[in-house]
C-alpha cells in the first residue's frame, strides 16, 4: 500500500529492456547518439511541432531550472504560485540557474493562478525602475502540486496575459501525462496551441528511471540551453541511457498507458474516500494525486496497518485522536486495485 509518491514506483520493464539494448556496443556521447535523434523526432511528432528544440536531462529540478534559465535574465522575476514546485521544493535551483532571478508568488485558488491574479502580480513589477526586478516568464504547473489540473482554456487565458506583456510561458510538466489523460486532449492543445513557449515533459514520476525532456517550441528560446546544461553539470556523457529511457517511454504510447493506470488508481481512491462521512477530499483532483482530511486516529490506523503516505499538520500517532490532519495520496502506474481497496478498508474501518 505505497501511496507516498509516484517517485517511489518502479521503472517499467520496457524501459529496463531498452536500457539493455542501448548498452550493447558503442555510441557517440553527449547527446549525439542515434537513439536521441529518434527521440527528438518522436517528441516533435507527439507535440505537432516539427521545429521544436528538444533536450534531455535527468531530473525535474534540472529541467525546470535550466529551462527557466534560458527564458529569464538574472534581473527578472519568474511568476508562479506559492505551491509551485519551483517555489516549494527545488532549494532555490531556479534562482541559481537563472543567475539570480527571483520568484514572484501569484495568488492562487487550489494551486492555480487566475488571469486576474497574474495580471496584478505582473503590474506590480517594473514599478521601481532599476531598483526592482523586471518582469520575466510565467511558470504554470500541470498537474499542480495540489492535484488539480488546468484546463486548456485556463492555460490559454494565463498565456494570453503573459504574452500581452511580452513574457514567455513555461509549463512544469512533471506530471504532464497524468494531466493530459485527465483532460483527454493532445499535447499540442495543452501546450503551444494554448500559448506555452517551453515545456518540461516529465517521465520520472511516470515509470522512468530518471529523465525529463525540455522542449522549446521556438528554437530561438533555446539559444543558451546547451551551454547552461553543460555549465550546470547536467550534460550526460553516456547520454544514450537517457535517450533509451525516453524512446521506450514514447514508443507504443507507453507513457499514456502508464498515466492512465496511475489515474485510474487515483480516481478509485477518490471515489472510495468520497463515500466516507468522516473524510473530506480537498481540491477536486482529476488525476493521480489527492489530499484529504481525516481524524488523527484514522491516519494512525492506516499507517499502522501498513499504508505508506504523507500526513501533514501533526504527528498522526500523538495528540487528540479526533483532530483533523491532511493526508496526501499519490498513485503510480504500477499500483493495483487491491492495494487501493486495502487502504480504503483501513480508512473506512
Amino acid at each position: 500500500m505505497f501511496f507516498a509518491s509516484d517517485n517511489g514506483g518502479p521503472a517499467h520493464p520496457n524501459v529496463m529492456r531498452a536500457l539493455m539494448r542501448a548498452n550493447d556496443g558503442y555510441a557517440s556521447a553527449y547527446g549525439a547518439d542515434p537513439i536521441m535523434e529518434e527521440v527528438r523526432a518522436q517528441i516533435r511528432e507527439i507535440f505537432e511541432a516539427p521545429q521544436a528544440a528538444v533536450y534531455l536531462v535527468a531530473t525535474g529540478t534540472a529541467a525546470n531550472a535550466l529551462t527557466l534559465g534560458a527564458l529569464c535574465n538574472p534581473w527578472q522575476t519568474v511568476f508562479c504560485t506559492p505551491m509551485a514546485h519551483i517555489q516549494e521544493d527545488e532549494c532555490n535551483a531556479p534562482e541559481f540557474f537563472t543567475g539570480g532571478a527571483k520568484l514572484t508568488l501569484v495568488d492562487s485558488v487550489a494551486a492555480k493562478m487566475t488571469p486576474d491574479t497574474l495580471r496584478r502580480a505582473i503590474m506590480a513589477e517594473e514599478t521601481r525602475g532599476v531598483h526592482g526586478p523586471q518582469r520575466g516568464p510565467v511558470s504554470i504547473t500541470q498537474a499542480t502540486e495540489k492535484g488539480t489540473v488546468h484546463s486548456c482554456a485556463e492555460i490559454a487565458a494565463l498565456s494570453a496575459v503573459a504574452h500581452e506583456y511580452g513574457l514567455k510561458v513555461h509549463l512544469d510538466g512533471a506530471r504532464f501525462a497524468n494531466a493530459l489523460v485527465a483532460l483527454d486532449c493532445t499535447p499540442a492543445e495543452m501546450t503551444w496551441k494554448a500559448g506555452v513557449d517551453a515545456v518540461c515533459f516529465g517521465g520520472t514520476k511516470n515509470g522512468l528511471l530518471g529523465v525529463e525532456a525540455c522542449v522549446f517550441f521556438d528554437p530561438a528560446d533555446a539559444a543558451t540551453f546547451e551551454l547552461r546544461r553543460k555549465r550546470g553539470a547536467h550534460l550526460f556523457s553516456k547520454h544514450r541511457y537517457l535517450s533509451a529511457q525516453m524512446q521506450a517511454y514514447l514508443s507504443g504510447d507507453l507513457w499514456l498507458d502508464m498515466a492512465r493506470s496511475a489515474n485510474a488508481r487515483g480516481q478509485r481512491l477518490l471515489r472510495g474516500l468520497q463515500q466516507m462521512p468522516h473524510v473530506q477530499v480537498l481540491y477536486d483532483p482529476p488525476a493521480n494525486l489527492l489530499f484529504f482530511d481525516a481524524p488523527r486516529t484514522v491516519h494512525a490506523r492506516a499507517l499502522n496497518g501498513g499504508a505508506l503516505y504523507y500526513v501533514m499538520g501533526g504527528d498522526p500517532h500523538v495528540g487528540d485522536p479526533d483532530e483533523m490532519l491532511t493526508g496526501r495520496l499519490v498513485a503510480d502506474w504500477s499500483g493495483d486495485d487491491q492495494a487501493v481497496d486495502d487502504l480504503l478498508d483501513l480508512l473506512r474501518a
